[in-house]
């Protein structure tokens, strides 16, 4: 099979998986159990713990294991709605689903929310938030990079603009992380998902800087200082901290030029073809429209030729709606039906490169001639 779908997940690295095996082996204590099977958990909670913060950049006191970025997004809007008056959410109207459903749970329960849409080419402009906070606002939401279009969004500018007003600002960093640095000086929160940088499923981290007004989502034990109930997967704690020393050390020029030399094959070789998204943009993504095309049409050919590839976000499988995502940059509806996302990682090749090129031109054109 060739890869190209590396938003919606990555597959584990090898020395990640080695790492975790003794903690579902040996070491498999609970780590707030008092014995020694439980301290030895522990301490790889702890270490794992403290490498994290050492690359956010921050105190491992402000760090918070969860299950992966959906839970980061609905305990920092949720969290930070129960902790502080106000009842205005402004969340961007390209945020994954997990901000988009937990800002319509909020209005259910008698919120207000604006959503502000992007420009043209993707990006949220900073003076459009800035517009929208009004004296009763509690939360923003603008995620520091698209995990369609993978166009990077100006988190420092509106982290600035929530500092100085007040209010709390969480960047989804999914997408980012391992690619670009961590906002931590700049947000009052942010979450990664450790699946997406070759580490396991299921586990993410919530920076949430000290100072902040947050309410738990989870109660139960006293695990991650009583905020976040649950027993620790210590073993994909283990997992994340190397997975994400690792991504943070690499190079991601090589990714960058497969993608490059994919985006500029399309384009030459495929007649009405229109890349989404513009401005700085992730190394690895590229969202491209096919005139005449429906997405998935194009989607279960490449796949029947053992080519993995996405039409959107994975957490909208399934979904008969169009990309909220495009069609909030105010594409058309048939640019929009006709988009693929095609994602590269750290393992393609430009062999793989070349195929897929060659595969997809001839989904597109048999699409065509029918």
């Amino acid at each position: 099979m060739i890869y190209f779908d590396h938003a919606s997940t990555t597959p584990i690295d090898c020395e990640v998986l080695e790492a975790m095996l003794p903690y579902m082996k040996d070491n498999f204590g609970n780590p707030s159990s008092q014995h020694s099977a439980g301290r030895a958990a522990a301490a790889g909670v702890l270490n794992a713990r403290d490498k994290i913060a050492k690359l956010f950049g921050c105190k491992p006191e402000e760090v918070f294991f969860v299950s992966g970025g959906t839970e980061a997004g609905n305990w920092a809007l949720k969290g930070a709605c129960l902790a502080n008056e106000g009842r205005h959410i402004i969340v961007s109207a390209i945020e994954h689903p997990a901000l988009i459903e937990s800002a319509r749970d909020m209005e259910r329960q008698g919120y207000e929310v604006t959503y502000i849409k992007p420009d043209k080419s993707g990006v949220i402009d900073p003076a459009d938030v800035e517009r929208a906070i009004r004296a009763d606002t509690v939360f923003c939401a603008v995620m520091a990079a698209n995990n369609e279009t993978g166009v990077i969004q100006p988190v420092e500018k509106i982290g600035n603009i929530c500092k100085e007003r007040g209010v709390f600002y969480y960047a989804d960093c999914v997408q980012t992380a391992g690619v670009l640095p961590f906002p931590t000086a700049s947000v009052g929160a942010f979450g990664i998902s450790a699946h997406k940088f070759y580490g396991p499923k299921g586990f993410g981290v919530l920076y949430i800087k000290d100072g902040e007004k947050i309410s738990r989502l989870i109660s139960g034990g006293k695990q991650e200082r009583g905020l976040r109930g649950g027993t620790t997967n210590v073993a994909a704690a283990v997992g994340c901290a190397l997975a994400l020393e690792k991504a943070v050390k690499a190079d991601n020029k090589k990714i960058a030029a497969l993608r490059d030399k994919f985006v500029s094959g399309v384009l030459e070789n495929i007649e009405g073809a229109h890349v989404n998204g513009g401005g700085e943009i992730l190394p690895s993504h590229a969202n491209v429209s096919f005139d005449g095309c429906d997405g998935e049409n194009i989607l279960f050919l490449l796949d029947l030729k053992g080519i993995a590839v996405s039409t959107g976000s994975a957490c909208s499988a399934g979904a008969v709606s169009p990309s909220h995502v495009l069609s909030a940059m105010g594409l058309s509806a048939e640019r929009v039906k006709s988009a693929v996302r095609f994602t590269l990682g750290k393992n393609n090749t430009q062999a793989e490169v070349e195929e897929v090129l060659r595969e997809l031109k001839a989904a597109v054109e048999k699409i065509r001639a029918v």
